[in-house]
């Protein structure tokens, strides 16, 4: 099978989407600066995987970094064929805060990973784009047709990247790209040795449920309780972390197979209120969440949810994992690593 380059390959989906990738049967190679990732995930990837991670510590905006992924991928395994690129700042909030960051990291990351591919020959490549890019949607569920328009600097680097590749593609007939735009990855690894590991004040909803479960915190915030919603707070598209990584897997195949580009949507179709997670991942830590309902935040939308379809006829790609099995399997990682792998 072909070798993979993973960029910010020991970050939350990065770690995931190695397992799958070597599950699959493909060779992989990571690399990640560890800015927002720990080291201790090669142990785990091993533990589990029973291989020993083949893995690159640097910044893919540092183009000696990339050469020497190549240059590995040439010599263990006789050459990459494909990339994967993960690496990016993801934080909506933080991104508000820090625009010049997040367009330096992202939009930077992006050339430059592009740059040491076009060098080294390869041109099929899997991008890990966003439901951001949908901004506010006019209609549910969201098709890949939808318009784009976007509300944040994290979401201007998404659409940017997409357009930036877009334009490549249009130049060069070479380069064939997986636009994979996800919904609301959760959950974790089933052996619990992986899973999402926020630093400092969680950005998302469920590592902030489980961390409300674990004891780290008292209750869970509700933004705004009177959205047009069955119970009045935001539905969102979950999606199952472990589904997610199956999905990289489907597009690499796709694009090794036919040759040609390709935008889905990765979610499950079935939107979750703030209220029900929360529900579930009491259920699934056998203990109560107490919700705190504050007023809504703004740009939050009452709904977002994929209509996912188009990757199914595409790819032969479908979530299956529900939202019992996401809290069940976020649980079982905080629970048995209550402070991440730091602990």
């Amino acid at each position: 099978m072909p070798c993979i380059l993973l960029t910010g390959a020991t970050g939350y989906i990065g770690s995931h989407t190695w397992l799958a990738l070597q599950d699959a049967g493909f060779d992989v190679i990571g690399v990640d600066s560890l800015v927002n990732s720990s080291i201790r995930v090669l142990d785990r990837l091993e533990t589990i995987g029973g291989r020993q991670p083949v893995f690159v510590q640097g910044d893919v905006r540092d183009q000696a970094v990339m050469d020497r992924c190549f240059e590995l991928g040439q010599a263990r395994f006789g050459g990459i064929k494909a990339v994967v690129h993960f690496a990016a700042l993801k934080a909506v909030g933080e991104s508000v805060e820090r625009p010049l960051d997040y367009f330096e990291n992202n939009l930077g990351g992006l050339l430059a990973v592009c740059q040491a591919m076009k060098r080294h020959g390869v041109f099929n490549l899997v991008f890990s784009s966003s439901a951001t890019v949908y901004g506010k949607p006019e209609r549910l569920p969201i098709t890949e047709d939808a318009p784009l328009r976007v509300t944040n600097p994290y979401g201007q680097t998404k659409l940017l990247g997409e357009e930036m590749l877009r334009e490549l593609e249009r130049c060069d007939a070479r380069w064939h790209v997986a636009y994979l735009r996800y919904f609301n990855p959760v959950g974790a690894h089933h052996s619990g040795l992986i899973g999402e590991d926020p630093r400092g004040v969680p950005n998302n909803l469920m590592p902030y449920v489980a961390q409300v479960a674990i004891g780290k915190r008292q209750h869970l915030n509700v933004f705004g309780n009177d959205y047009n919603t069955p119970d009045g707070t935001g539905v969102r598209d979950y999606i199952h972390v472990c589904d997610l990584a199956e999905g990289h897997v489907a597009a690499l195949r796709y694009l090794a197979d036919k040759g040609q580009s390709l935008t889905v949507n990765l979610g499950t179709g079935q939107g979750y209120s703030v209220v029900e997670l929360a529900q579930a991942y009491g259920k699934a830590a056998d203990r109560e969440i107490p919700l705190v309902f504050a007023p809504r935040r703004p740009g939050d939308v009452d709904a977002c949810y994929a209509d996912p379809r188009h990757a199914f006829e595409t790819m032969g790609w479908k979530a299956s994992r529900g939202l019992e099995q996401m809290c069940i399997d976020s649980w079982r990682w905080q629970s048995t690593n209550p402070n991440g792998f730091e602990g």
